[in-house]
């Protein structure tokens, strides 16, 4: 189905309309960024400060920072138009340890956190990671915890790849998820209080108007570029696929107009590639020969050889399944490819292992009990409005 232009509302503009009610009379810190916006366009910084009865005192800035701007560690600010501190939570060196969550003396005179800030729908995109290390640090200081649930903009269909290991837990696993999770914010919120057996007041404030089959370009709601890489919603479709090979040495085109949407490298002839990968007719998609030069990140200002990714159908693509038979052709055409660090964002071993290996794409053994764990238990925390 198609969304019409007024159909989809997400948890700030149900807030909105509901003039507030669940945040009146508390002091709140707002875990936001530039996505953090209501469908007339206004942020919810300038929303909140403004709304009756309810007191913001700090801002909290995920990975790329409040304006989502920055590809590096960030530091603590001022925001200069209502003089609230902004805290970083990416990154910043506290005592010897990166920050990624609040520390007590900044949770101090506060009632609640609120967390607003836009997905893509894979486990490694770091902001939902964020979310559950301020559920953690609101839990441990008594506070009360509300998440403004936004659509899943890849839909909210068809999981997908290994679930991570726990020791890989941090920034890029905050749980063990499969790769594509297929949720939104709200109900991986609900998840992880469960699962992590939190003592946390919840509150998800749902969208509404969104189904579990809607792309974000049936919702009617403006596309806001989340992160400086993730340009659009071709992109993030092959996000979960692509940025897999971004550990190794793969430009996956940072540094060029057209970031997840191509991936190469000086020692790749595009030709060969391009047509190996159409041999293999990945449902979907389509390859053609490019040659490249990022601006930076990988490869910058060096020539690549590489391909292009087109998407011919998107309800049949598996961006995951896509991205390992990528890793499964590197391995077999280039010894240069170094095929050790693709564990490093697929997070699970065994699966990094198995796909090395004749017919490894095909969810092996070793991560397809996993994959089956994780769909059961996610249908406990499926919101009913969005079936």
């Amino acid at each position: 189905m198609l969304a019409t232009a007024a159909a989809v509302l997400c948890g700030l503009d149900v807030l909105i309309r509901d003039e507030f009610r669940p945040l009146r009379g508390l002091r709140i810190g707002l875990i936001t960024n530039h996505t953090g916006r209501a469908r007339d366009g206004r942020h919810i910084v300038d929303i909140l400060t403004e709304a009756p009865g309810v007191q913001v005192k700090a801002l909290f800035a995920p990975e790329h920072g409040i304006r989502g701007e920055k590809d590096e560690a960030i530091a603590d600010e001022k925001d200069a138009r209502t003089g609230l501190p902004i805290y970083s939570l990416y990154n910043l060196k506290e005592q010897g340890e990166a920050r990624y969550r609040p520390n007590p003396e900044q949770l101090k005179g506060l009632d609640a956190l609120v967390f607003d800030i836009q997905d893509i729908g894979a486990r490694f995109y770091t902001y939902t990671s964020t979310m559950g290390f301020c559920m953690e640090a609101a839990a441990a200081q008594g506070l009360k915890f509300f998440v403004l649930d936004r659509p899943n903009p890849i839909t909210g269909l068809n999981p997908e790849g290994p679930v991570s290991q726990p020791e890989f837990r941090g920034h890029t696993a905050f749980h063990p998820i499969p790769v594509r999770h297929a949720m939104t914010a709200g109900e991986l919120a609900m998840m992880y209080r469960d699962q992590l057996k939190l003592d946390l007041d919840l509150t998800v404030v749902w969208a509404e108007g969104w189904k579990r089959s809607m792309w974000w370009d049936e919702t009617g709601l403006a596309w806001i570029d989340p992160s400086p890489n993730m340009r659009s919603l071709h992109a993030a479709t092959l996000y979960t696929g692509i940025c897999l090979l971004e550990a190794s040495n793969i430009s996956v085109g940072r540094g060029t107009d057209t970031p997840f949407e191509r991936f190469g490298a000086p020692y790749i002839d595009g030709v060969r590639l391009a047509a190996e990968l159409n041999a293999a007719r990945i449902p979907g998609v389509r390859f053609y020969p490019v040659r490249f030069t990022p601006d930076a990140s990988r490869f910058a200002n060096q020539e690549c050889g590489g391909v292009y990714v087109v998407v011919t159908d998107r309800n049949r693509l598996r961006p995951v399944r896509m991205g390992l038979v990528i890793a499964q052709t590197l391995h077999r055409m280039y010894p240069e490819w170094e095929e050790d660090r693709l564990v490093r964002l697929l997070q699970n071993r065994p699966a990094a292992e198995s796909i090395l290996r004749p017919a490894g794409a095909r969810d092996p053994r070793e991560w397809s009990a996993g994959m089956s764990e994780f769909r059961k238990l996610r249908e406990r925390f499926l919101h009913a409005g969005y079936r």
